[in-house]
């Protein structure tokens, strides 16, 4: 398993919806050290928005992935390094496993598939959006997740594992439990990261830490902060 996000210790996702705090650019953005811009998000996203923000950062070195919420909002744009898909292992709603992907197979003739890959989705936060959008059964213990990630991994073959808290801060030894599980894959970790200490303590259990909220609501700065706590372990 030896895609680039082998490497990543820290992804900054930029949702199109959401405003940059007042004063800052997507060229702050880029100098944040983060090692790769998620370009994505759960509610009101239209390919109008994506574009916007993929032309904004299209100027920089940083590695850019879009992460389509459903087939709608998919753009081909030439600073565009891939695609990362969510599958929702734990969604009630089995459109967000394997439906909405066929769906995009079916009506893409052109599909990048060398440059598409999918993310195993664990939802954690049942007050998230993401957790309402796709019915996902957040009622886990850390055995539940564990043995999720080890599913992923080893029966369908995944080569990311995404932990998502999505806005609220997860629980470690759930995190390290995981861990624990994969050979290969590697492990996401989002959610409730908004400062050093918060990245370098999933950091130590995670593979990467994914930083979101955090950008929209505090700015640059903080983000940069996030990066030097991922990349301390």
């Amino acid at each position: 398993m030896t895609g680039p996000w082998a490497e990543w210790d820290h992804v900054l996702k930029v949702d199109p919806d959401k405003e940059l705090v007042a004063g800052e650019t997507f060229d702050d953005v880029a100098a944040t050290g983060t090692d790769a811009l998620e370009i994505g998000g759960t509610m009101d996203m239209t390919s109008e928005k994506m574009q916007r923000v993929v032309d904004a950062c299209a100027a920089h070195d940083v590695p850019i992935y879009q992460e389509p919420s459903n087939p709608g909002v998919v753009i081909e744009h030439d600073a565009l390094d891939g695609y990362l898909v969510p599958t929702v292992l734990n969604a009630g709603d089995p459109f967000w496993i394997t439906g909405a992907h066929k769906e995009w197979a079916r009506i893409d003739d052109d599909l990048d598939w060398a440059n598409t890959h999918t993310e195993a989705y664990v939802v954690l936060n049942p007050d998230a959006s993401v957790a309402e959008y796709t019915d996902a059964d957040c009622d886990l213990t850390a055995e539940d997740v564990a043995a999720y990630a080890g599913v992923a991994e080893r029966m369908f073959g995944q080569e990311i594992v995404y932990l998502e808290y999505s806005g609220t801060y997860g629980d470690p030894e759930t995190v390290a439990a995981a861990a624990d599980e994969l050979d290969d894959a590697t492990l996401f970790y989002g959610g409730g990261i908004h400062d050093y200490e918060s990245a370098r303590e999933m950091g130590e259990h995670a593979d990467t830490v994914v930083v979101g909220d955090l950008l929209h609501d505090e700015g640059v700065d903080a983000v940069a902060e996030t990066v030097d706590g991922a990349k301390e372990t």
